[in-house]
């Protein structure tokens, strides 16, 4: 009887990607595998799940909060309902192991796998432990993680380094192509904007008022997020709310990318060794994955907090205007971790048994 796997994961895109990675390797090494996703009722991850032809499943979701809100009060019972309809759905498909990669939809999915006592393997992308992986921990069998600064917080015993996992697509690059494909013109430097896979409103206000002064020198796409599409027109500017599949080809297009600090985003720029300028999301665990990148040179990092459109539009062109530094980040940015990390967590994955 061949194998089945359950992972779960959404709300972001950023939990959803290294869990698509992770399926890929497992394809190739053992393509009777049988899978199914478990994701939020509304985040963006089910279009994308689907797309790849992967059974996908909602559950109801919600999140522990650290601040006063008053969904504190209502998102307790809709986590106690995805813990009964995740119980649900493991007595119908029967995995034999289930992979999380963070998200708060994961968590009522890990406490039902430990009830009926199936293996749980908890992929730890940032360097700073969010949360629901923290509230899923004693669940897993197994925990995965990007950096070696994550190994002190968590069980040594069942912690193993692997990198991130990183999809295929972004190990494998045709400049050229990708340009033709995306309506770019070769002559001109590419640059991409993108908020990650909900958007980031700041950013894409900062790009608009950035953006007359930017396109003198360049060409941009900018990937601005579900619904957050923003009022501007120009022949060198490509704008999208969202990519399902293009994303690898918009990567391999730039010359230079401007991102938040989601690991998921940064590890396919560290595979793909792409100039990148990072702005953390403010006071969030970003800045921490920010900084680590910043420390060994690896990326442009500026704050949230003091950015403006002249500052961003300086930035883009003075990074643009010396290649050589393009070159040294490029450099510095693919030894931030391996591009392994897939295969390593699918043959642990393989090897985890009831």
């Amino acid at each position: 009887m061949s194998k089945k796997i359950l992972f779960s994961g959404g709300g972001t895109m950023g939990s959803v990607s290294p869990l698509i990675a992770v399926w890929q390797e497992l394809k190739s090494i053992e393509p009777e595998i049988s899978f199914l996703f478990v994701g939020t009722e509304n985040g963006p991850e089910k279009k994308v799940i689907e797309s790849y032809k992967i059974p996908f499943l909602s559950i109801s979701s919600g999140k522990f909060r650290r601040y006063f809100d008053w969904k504190n009060f209502t998102d307790p019972f809709k986590i106690i309902k995805g813990f009964f309809q995740s119980l649900k759905i493991f007595l119908d498909f029967k995995p034999d192991v289930v992979m999380i990669a963070g998200s708060f939809v994961g968590v009522p999915v890990a406490w039902a796998a430990w009830v009926l006592r199936v293996p749980v393997l908890i992929h730890q992308q940032d360097i700073e432990v969010g949360l629901a992986n923290r509230l899923m921990s004693w669940t897993a069998r197994k925990i995965t993680v990007s950096f070696d600064l994550s190994l002190k917080d968590f069980n040594p015993g069942k912690t193993v380094l692997t990198g991130n996992a990183i999809k295929k697509e972004f190990l494998h690059c045709d400049k050229n192509h990708s340009r033709e494909l995306l309506g770019l013109d070769n002559d001109l430097p590419t640059v991409l904007i993108t908020g990650g896979g909900t958007g980031a409103t700041n950013l894409n206000q900062v790009t608009k008022d950035a953006l007359p002064e930017i396109l003198k020198h360049c060409q941009v796409i900018h990937v601005t997020g579900k619904d957050k599409a923003i009022n501007f027109q120009a022949d060198n500017y490509h704008q999208y709310e969202f990519f399902t599949h293009e994303m690898p080809e918009a990567v391999c297009a730039s010359d230079l990318v401007v991102t938040r600090a989601g690991l998921s985003t940064l590890s396919e720029l560290t595979a793909s060794g792409k100039p990148t300028v990072i702005i953390p999301m403010y006071k969030t665990h970003q800045e921490f994955n920010a900084d680590y990148y910043k420390k060994y040179e690896a990326a442009i990092v500026l704050s949230e907090a003091s950015l403006n459109g002249e500052m961003f539009a300086s930035v883009i062109d003075d990074a643009l205007s010396h290649p050589e530094k393009l070159e040294e980040l490029s450099q510095n940015i693919r030894k931030m971790m391996p591009a392994s990390g897939a295969e390593k967590i699918a043959r642990l994955l393989l090897d985890m048994k009831k």
